[in-house]
């Protein structure tokens, strides 16, 4: 069954749906990223605003700056079946892939740099708690 294209939601209803606050769509609406139909002082948000607003939340979930989401929104109404929109996306989202792993790499490294040096401080502690002297030879220099 095809949905209503002519539906339309509540704020409540979607900000609900959604799992975000009023405000948040409110904010996207401030930005640009969204233009909800107004039926008078209340928002109408169409299919196509639900579509855009997940693709936002989807964007701000894996790091994408509100810059970069409105640069993949803006690709969508080129008219070519969102080839391009998803062409552009498609590598936005591995070189983030690449950032996350080269980051994720970096505190692998960090993490086993502190705990070597938790190791050399627990071993002074429990030297100094023994009455030894600080002045040893350490097994992980």
């Amino acid at each position: 069954m095809v949905p209503n294209s002519d539906k339309t939601f509540a704020i409540a209803d979607l900000s609900r749906e959604l799992g975000v606050t009023a405000r948040t769509l409110r904010f996207y609406e401030d930005q640009g990223m969204i233009s909800p139909m107004r039926i008078g002082q209340s928002r109408a948000y169409s299919h196509s605003d639900k579509a855009r607003l997940m693709w936002i939340l989807k964007g701000k979930s894996v790091g994408f700056s509100l810059l970069e989401i409105s640069e993949m929104l803006d690709l969508y109404d080129l008219g070519d079946g969102r080839i391009t929109q998803r062409e552009v996306t498609l590598k936005k989202c591995q070189d983030r892939l690449q950032t996350l792993k080269q980051q994720r790499n970096d505190i692998d490294h960090m993490i086993s740099d502190l705990k070597g040096f938790c190791d050399i401080l627990e071993d002074l502690v429990q030297d100094a708690q023994g009455g030894y002297s600080h002045s040893r030879t350490s097994k992980n220099t």
